[in-house]
């Protein structure tokens, strides 16, 4: 009976929440971000960026959009890789397939972090941004896959883009490593 109990325990208090911390370093930002993936509201989107954390594929990629006032997108986890051409940041995703939407009611607040995509709504793979303030034009468009619960001051000092639509010129800020958190 005891075992059981525990077992209830810690389901309702949501032992498998999961979650990211990602060690940013750059000329902008130093330090770390902890992000809380929503499971329920995007299970698919939860999983992928679990499952590419887990396989290390974001670690050294770099934010290659990154929008003042708006957000910063990184996780071109095929075109992003520091030390390689760069020049293609942004156009690409992993390995594994494209992700149907899996929109809801959430808000686009400061701290959401939402999938990257094309104009095809079942487009999203591997690519994230981080608002820096709200963004409801957002709202029902763009899968929330989580929140930032800790360093948001560090988010907010990530290289800005100077380029088309946002794009980092130079040395972008990167995700230094990327790991998964209970």
């Amino acid at each position: 009976m005891r075992s059981l109990f525990l077992i209830f325990a810690l389901i309702s208090s949501g032992a498998h929440a999961s979650g990211l911390k990602i060690e940013i370093t750059g000329d902008g930002a130093n330090g770390v971000v902890t992000i809380d993936l929503f499971e329920e509201t995007a299970p698919l989107h939860a999983e992928r960026i679990t499952t590419l954390a887990r396989e290390g594929a974001y670690n050294g990629v770099v934010f290659h959009r990154v929008i003042d006032g708006f957000m910063a997108q990184t996780g071109d986890v095929e075109f992003g890789k520091i030390g390689e051409d760069i020049a293609m940041a942004g156009r690409g995703g992993s390995a594994l397939p494209d992700l149907p939407a899996e929109f809801s009611d959430l808000p686009y607040d400061r701290g959401v972090v939402g999938m990257a995509r094309s104009q095809n709504p079942d487009s999203a793979n591997s690519q994230f941004f981080i608002m820096f303030a709200e963004g409801y034009f957002l709202n029902g468009q763009y899968t929330v896959v989580g929140k930032v619960t800790s360093g948001m001051d560090i988010v907010d000092t990530v290289k800005r883009g100077k380029g088309q639509n946002g794009a980092v010129l130079g040395k972008p800020d990167m995700m230094n490593k990327v790991t998964t958190t209970p």
